[in-house]
């Protein structure tokens, strides 16, 4: 196992790249990569082919630097002496060369800090053109958004709701994008997904095949913070005259999704759950889940 994070992103990255780019690293890298499995000569060969802009928290401002400077792959910068590193540039540098090297300088978060921007974006299985499935995406995208902001107990204002057509595909081309503001901080799926419906509909042109959707739940703000306001609104009936509270509901549904799968329960706005959704990610590559689905439990035949 590597011994630091650094190397365990560089890891991940040399992997991906093993797999999606035949040649550019040992095929018995892809996938799978323990950089601390191999010996010391294959290993300068693979940092070696690895360029320093690839190195987590090495951003392009400081990768040109560092070219320019004569520090070009990640083998250079591994051999670089870490106080060079600090005085150059940053401590955060230093911390970087010194991960490359074996020493852990940056913890593992046990508790992350929540979240401030919550966003759940997807790509199309194939392009749509029609507004209906893409109402059912983003429909779907918030209540996996909200799914997320509930955990960790946190409540949304505003949302940001975008698609947008392949540049990598010949016809005519568009983007767009709105923010949704929220009346009350809210967790509720199902305001949620009114809120990405409203947005989809606000936005949708005809004529264009989109590829990607997405939602972005912004401001959020702790749940147990909420700022009061003044009905001024007539109600027509007595239970109108507070809002909803749908917290039960909430831990409902998280509950049973939790244990019988994601989509077991949803708004009627995703339509008919299930991999045959018009709108369905290809997911040609999707990792076996071996510890739950009995289909992809290897069989040994004698």
């Amino acid at each position: 196992m590597p011994q630091t994070k650094t190397l365990a992103k560089l890891a991940n990255h040399i992997g991906k790249t093993a797999e999606r780019k035949p040649g550019s690293y040992p095929q018995e890298l892809a996938q799978i990569c323990n950089l601390a499995a191999l010996p010391a000569q294959d290993l300068d060969d693979v940092l070696a082919a690895t360029g320093v802009g690839e190195v987590w928290g090495v951003g392009p401002r400081i990768a040109k630097q560092l070219q320019d400077g004569g520090i070009k792959t990640v083998l250079d910068l591994t051999r670089m002496d870490p106080a060079t590193a600090r005085r150059g540039w940053s401590v955060t540098l230093e911390k970087t060369v010194r991960e490359l090297q074996g020493m852990p300088c940056i913890e593992l978060d046990d508790a992350p800090e929540p979240k401030q921007q919550i966003a759940c974006t997807r790509s199309f299985g194939k392009p749509m053109h029609e507004l209906r499935p893409l109402v059912e995406a983003v429909t779907e995208f918030s209540g996996r958004a909200a799914e997320k902001l509930r955990k960790q107990r946190t409540l949304a204002t505003e949302m940001l709701v975008f698609m947008h057509t392949s540049p990598h595909r010949p016809g005519a081309q568009c983007s767009r994008s709105v923010v949704v503001p929220l009346r009350r901080p809210t967790d509720d799926t199902l305001a949620l997904a009114q809120a990405a419906a409203d947005g989809m509909r606000y936005m949708y042109v005809p004529g264009y095949r989109f590829i990607k959707a997405g939602v972005m739940l912004m401001d959020l703000q702790p749940a147990g913070i909420l700022q009061r306001e003044l009905d001024l609104e007539p109600v027509e009936r007595e239970d109108k005259s507070t809002p909803r509270d749908s917290s039960r509901l909430m831990t409902a549904m998280d509950a049973i999704n939790g244990r019988y799968g994601k989509g077991t329960v949803h708004t009627a706005a995703t339509g008919q759950a299930g991999p045959k959704r018009e709108w369905g990610m290809k997911q040609e590559r999707l990792t076996p889940q071996y510890t739950k689905r009995l289909e992809d439990v290897p069989v040994v035949r004698a």
